[in-house]
């Protein structure tokens, strides 16, 4: 077998899996009442949040460049699966907002969150929830 073959299946495979992991974690947050529309809804929000986060000062350094890393995966075209994929295109975006979002608040608290957030209070509980804010 060539070089250029062993790589595409390997690829192939990675995809699978990823693809594969990602559908179980779209299952577990539907489990959790979490809609994939409905997190996509807050896009507007969550960007200003995002970058309100980003340029707050008092934050770590830290925190600050794990937003900015965030930001740059967000509008990279390269993801971990394209984005023409139905539902699971975009839905890797999520995942990987909430667990960016998750580690953010998880080091400097919730009250950054609720400072920061300009959206609705429907918005907050989704986003949240999404972070596995209590």
């Amino acid at each position: 077998m060539t070089t250029a073959v062993s790589l595409s299946i390997a690829i192939a495979v990675a995809v699978g899996i990823v693809w594969f992991g990602l559908t179980m974690v779209l299952l577990l947050l539907r489990r959790h009442g979490v809609d994939v529309a409905e997190a996509k809804s807050l896009v507007p929000d969550t960007l200003r949040l995002v970058r309100d986060l980003a340029k707050d000062g008092t934050l770590p350094r830290g925190v600050r460049m794990r937003l900015v890393l965030l930001v740059a995966y967000l509008v990279s075209p390269l993801d971990l699966v394209p984005d023409f994929i139905p539902v699971l295109g975009y839905a890797d975006d999520v995942v990987v907002l909430a667990v960016v979002l998750r580690s953010v608040i998880r080091r400097v608290g919730p009250a950054a969150l609720e400072r920061h957030w300009r959206g609705t209070p429907q918005g907050l509980a989704t986003i949240r929830h999404l972070a596995g804010v209590r």
